[in-house]
């Protein structure tokens, strides 16, 4: 398994990036949403509406069925992000860039892996309505910003 860039685990490490999206997984379980209760079949335009409304400029790429988050420039670093939405879970790969060189481009639930152990899992939110696809969004951007804020004050 490939690690992590030392500035980038030193910066998920900064912002406790473990136990908050352990919180988020926690609470968005299949105990509270059962599989006959998940969002399968979800409207493109909705997700996009959802996505937008977080400040993000966002398209569909249907060939690959994931929303794209298209990329920021901020100083040397540069930020996007893959959101692919399947079985009623949510799976998000952070993109960063220093300069021309990949930093970061794995799904966020490989983290825990990389920072704790091979073993440590920690499990895909999973979602039964667009209000929580909305908050599943919300919390998981912020981490990703408070991300970028760390990541630019190490320059």
């Amino acid at each position: 398994m490939i690690g992590l860039n030392s500035k980038v685990k030193n910066v998920l490490l900064e912002i406790d990036f473990i136990k908050r999206y352990e919180k988020l997984s926690t609470f968005y379980n299949a105990e509270r949403t059962s599989s006959k209760e998940r969002l399968r079949y979800f409207d493109g335009e909705i997700v996009m509406d959802s996505i937008t409304q977080l400040g993000y400029v966002v398209n569909f790429e249907p060939k690959d069925k994931y929303f794209k988050i298209i990329e920021s420039q901020i100083d040397k670093y540069s930020f996007s992000a893959h959101i692919i939405l399947d079985n009623g879970m949510v799976d998000i790969v952070w993109i960063a860039k220093e300069g021309e060189s990949l930093i970061l481009g794995l799904p966020i639930g490989e983290y825990s892996r990389l920072i704790v152990a091979p073993d440590y899992r920690i499990k895909k939110p999973i979602f039964g309505t667009y209000e929580d696809l909305d908050e599943i969004f919300e919390i998981t951007f912020e981490l990703f910003e408070d991300f970028k804020q760390k990541l630019l004050m190490q320059q």
